[in-house]
């Protein structure tokens, strides 16, 4: 039988709605085992017999749709059994959701024996907890809050039949395992003002919002949450448009509460009550990805400590998916989780494999009508960074030297293609263009020359880094053919754009590379990705290297010191491997003294970008690449 082949997508009614939650009640009869298989649009909560089972709808597109299979056995009567599942649909576009037609799809089974099916006789309503049509985002990338009433959890409104809506999905089982829930981190009360009041969780949390507490009164508490505190020492909720506070209404007496949907990564929690409350405990119940950690001892105790601060970093950063950082967008980025593999080929066992290739397939699935790669996968909104989409070459290279996966390389071949045409039909007089229109932000770095127009619309002109990524590119590609057996299409336009960027970006007075040609944009990140791609000779890139590390050049950011290094290690590794980890030590030693555990997102930690820089971001993980260990 073929998943869902007599199920039915099922909604409360047919109308399009935006930020709406419904619930669906079935009764079936079961022995002692039983298996659910289940998929929605958009996020979901399952209860069998009025106990949690499960939650988290995998981040996916109507053509690559995923579903959930899970064992119910352990939480079944025998007998009839009560099947519960809320499910909250977004409805509108972010970084991390393509809007679709809300529906709920499920079916239970025992063995070969069909139990229970979504259909017209399961029961639904909506929800009246939740406020439904509160459309309100906590940022552009992270989509919707919530606000929830304890006071209406006795709603005692009728269920009625759902109804059959119309879904055109293509199905796939959920590629890796869901997370595990770890225990509860509570928060430490540090402070409290009449009735706002301020806990620390004393490290960065990731997973679901629970709050107990007992209540004089009904009230509304605005609970906010983040990974710093303010100049006033309270949590900033309000910054540059980002709102990050959730609202709960408490009943009278009793609250027991926690969200099985939104996730959670930050720090400090912050409660503010309207009247007073006793015996207040909130926290953060901690979903943890299944990793096991590959065994790592270092001579340097301080290369111990970044070394375990970076692991745990790429830990707190992989959800359903790779996430940039699990506080402000929880997005996947082509480029942050290129880092983010490479580093997991290193620090897990069996290199984390499967999970990278999960990833790397939800790349694959993106569509868009000029050939690229959105800016982050799964998105509902019409922007690109161009160069990210090259990154999905380096990507798909490196996965296949770590596994030997030709399945994967012939599978995502036309991708690889797609992209790479876009390009190479973006060149004029032999180099690549930057791409024109304000949903492309021609992105390369946060520093200066690189940091492109966010929402403006660049004129079509060559720089240094689009071409020699493309050159990397190019490169990644001719290896995934021949590796999988394949003809390379584009025998020698790699070399041609090797001579053509050096012509047109070498400065022979400065002895380095420019980002645009006529310019003086000398930058770490276009100068490394010159000697990376062997654009300029290995006499010249002996001169670069100097220059960098003399810093005659606009510095990269954390994240980009990843080809900083490799090209200073290819020219000449005893002279720079020292200097390589003097900047670590140095950059990373600040994070810790400051007292948290991740990697951030720049070295000016949460100040960057008006305060709202991440203190968890997987992006920034790479020096596991390059501290020394000691070898058994």
């Amino acid at each position: 039988m073929n998943v869902f082949e007599t199920s039915q997508w099922i909604w409360l009614h047919k109308e399009k709605t935006i930020d709406e939650y419904v619930e669906f009640e079935d009764v079936f009869s079961a022995q002692k085992k039983a298996t659910i298989r289940i998929s929605c649009d958009s996020d979901y909560t399952l209860w069998i017999n009025g106990t949690y089972v499960t939650s988290g709808q995998y981040g996916d597109f109507e053509h690559y749709k995923i579903y959930d299979t899970v064992d119910i056995s352990p939480y079944l009567n025998e007998g009839n059994n009560l099947l519960s599942v809320l499910v909250w649909h977004f409805g509108r576009s972010s970084q991390r959701y393509i809007p679709a037609p809300a529906g709920l799809i499920y079916e239970i089974t025992d063995g070969d024996r069909l139990l229970a099916v979504s259909s017209t006789e399961t029961k639904a309503r909506l929800c009246s907890t939740y406020q439904n049509g509160r459309n309100k985002r906590i940022t552009g990338q992270l989509g919707f809050g919530f606000a929830y009433d304890a006071t209406k959890e006795r709603d005692e409104t009728p269920y009625a039949k759902a109804v059959a809506v119309e879904k055109n999905c293509t199905f796939f089982p959920r590629p890796i395992p869901k997370h595990n829930l770890a225990p509860l981190t509570e928060g430490t009360e540090i402070r409290r003002e009449n009735n706002r009041i301020l806990f620390d969780l004393g490290k960065e949390c990731v997973g679901l919002l629970t709050l107990q507490l007992t209540s004089p009164a009904e009230q509304n508490i605005l609970i906010s949450f983040g990974e710093h505190l303010g100049e006033d020492g309270w949590v900033p909720r309000l910054i540059g448009g980002r709102d990050f506070s959730v609202e709960y209404r408490a009943k009278e007496g009793k609250n027991d509460y926690t969200n099985y949907m939104l996730r959670f990564g930050c720090r400090f929690l912050e409660l503010n009550c309207e009247t007073a409350a006793e015996n207040v405990l909130v926290g953060i119940q901690n979903q943890i990805y299944p990793v096991k950690r590959v065994a790592a001892a270092f001579e340097n105790d301080l290369d111990r400590r970044i070394y375990e601060m970076c692991v745990n970093t790429l830990e707190k950063c992989m959800m359903e998916h790779y996430v940039d950082c699990p506080w402000r967008e929880q997005n996947l980025y082509s480029f942050d989780s290129r880092n983010q593999m490479l580093c997991g080929y290193k620090v897990f066992e069996e290199g984390n494999r499967e999970y990278a290739r999960a990833n790397l397939m939800l790349f694959a699935n993106d569509r868009r009508g000029d050939g690229l790669l959105s800016i982050c996968s799964p998105c509902g909104n019409n922007l690109t960074i161009p160069s990210f989409s090259l990154y999905y070459a380096l990507s798909s290279a490196e996965y296949l030297r770590a596994t030997g996966d030709i399945a994967y390389a012939k599978t995502v071949l036309p991708k690889l293609t797609e992209i790479l045409e876009a390009f190479l039909n973006n060149r004029q007089e032999g180099l690549a263009m930057r791409f024109e229109g304000a949903e492309h932000w021609n992105f390369y770095d946060w520093s200066d020359y690189s940091d492109g127009t966010l929402g403006k619309t660049q004129k079509a002109e060559a720089d240094a880094a689009v071409n020699c990524l493309l050159i990397l590119a190019l490169d990644c590609f001719q290896e995934i053919c021949k590796t999988a057996s394949i003809p390379f299409p584009y025998n020698g336009i790699a070399d041609n754009l090797r001579k053509a960027a050096r012509n047109a970006f070498f400065d022979p007075c400065a002895e380095l590379i420019t980002m645009r040609k006529g310019t003086e944009e000398y930058t770490d990140l276009a100068n490394s990705l010159a000697i990376l791609t062997d654009t300029v000779t290995k006499e010249e890139a002996a001169v670069i290297c100097k220059k960098i590390t003399q810093g005659k050049t606009v510095p990269c950011s954390l994240s980009m010191r990843v080809f900083k290094y490799d090209a200073l290690l290819k020219t000449d590794e005893k002279t720079y491997l020292p200097y390589i980890l003097d900047e670590i030590r140095r950059d990373y030693k600040t994070m810790l003294d400051s007292g948290y555990d991740c990697a951030w997102e720049t070295v000016k930690g949460h100040e960057d970008f008006d305060n709202a820089g991440s203190l968890c971001h997987g992006w920034s993980a790479v020096p596991v690449l390059y501290l020394p260990q000691i070898k058994e």
